[in-house]
């Protein structure tokens, strides 16, 4: 799967699929496709984007929309090395809530493949006490597709491959993202939710004393009422009407899974889930008596 020279030899072949998208984009519609210079006008894609530019969950999206669009860049991949033990799988597994990890040989630009949580539970349970786990014997295939890919293509190759992971690769085959199927439904029908995420009739729940899991689009004045904490920013001509937007504001940016950020009355965000263009999910310890910003000097 991978070269000599440490790069994986999957990108010639992503490349070549990219080519036959228009007549796979019409056996996923039903419809047909003219080539480009007689294609016909499709009115969903003017009502793709709201108001503010974001995208519209939509089946517009699928043809749209490219790979690049909606995949978690290579920083933010949560991948395992070929050599780990399953003390270590099980770990990394219940630290990133992920039930697929990619599988590298010595770094990410030369991968494997992935593990599914699944095969490592019917194969050696998860108390770590075996002698003989081998991980190379659990990795099964992924899609390799370039981030040019429109994401309706890579859907159907997913549905008929039965595999529900991709990596991404770049024209000089080195891995430069990850995306799910998940990721891919997402754009037609809104997120989705799973048993273990907050309710979204509940913004908040607090995982223990003083730590709270919410939603990024919980409401501000709630929560400061909820923990009697004010948590506007400082100094700051712009307002935030979420926990959300109060992290954007902190950081000028959409922050990483995982990437802690620091709030000037004591109260420690982590990022919890997030993808390149939304934060999604934040986790919040509350100090028990608030941080007091000081004022600057005259």
């Amino acid at each position: 799967m991978t070269d000599a020279d440490g790069s994986s030899s999957a990108a010639p072949s992503a490349q070549q699929t990219e080519q036959s998208s228009r007549s796979l984009w019409g056996l996923l519609t039903g419809r047909k496709v003219k080539p480009r210079d007689g294609r016909q006008h499709d009115e969903s894609t003017e009502t793709s984007h709201g108001s503010n530019g974001a995208s519209r969950p939509g089946l517009s999206n699928l043809r749209r929309m490219q790979i690049s669009d909606v995949a978690i860049p290579k920083g933010e991949i949560v991948a395992i090395p070929v050599d780990t033990d399953l003390a270590d799988l099980v770990e990394a597994f219940r630290d990133s809530g992920f039930t697929r990890l990619p599988v590298f040989e010595s770094t990410l630009d030369m991968p494997l493949g992935m593990v599914h949580l699944k095969d490592v539970a019917l194969q050696y349970g998860f108390d770590g006490a075996t002698d003989d786990f081998d991980l190379k014997k659990l990795v099964r295939p992924l899609i390799y597709a370039p981030p040019s890919m429109p994401i309706g293509i890579l859907l159907q190759k997913m549905q008929s491959q039965r595999i529900h992971m991709a990596l991404v690769i770049d024209e000089y085959g080195g891995t430069d993202g990850v995306v799910t199927i998940e990721d891919l439904i997402e754009q037609v029908i809104g997120e989705i939710e799973d048993e273990h995420d907050v309710d979204e009739d509940q913004p908040w729940a607090e995982e223990s004393p003083g730590v709270y899991v919410a939603l990024a689009r919980a409401p501000l004045d709630e929560f400061e009422a909820e923990v009697g904490i004010d948590l506007s920013i400082p100094d700051s001509d712009d307002g935030a009407d979420t926990l959300g937007g109060v992290v954007f504001l902190l950081t000028g940016r959409v922050p990483a899974r995982g990437e802690i950020v620091k709030h000037p009355a004591g109260v420690e965000i982590e990022v919890v889930d997030a993808d390149p263009r939304r934060i999604k999910r934040l986790r919040l310890q509350v100090p028990k008596v608030p941080v007091v910003a000081s004022e600057p000097a005259d």
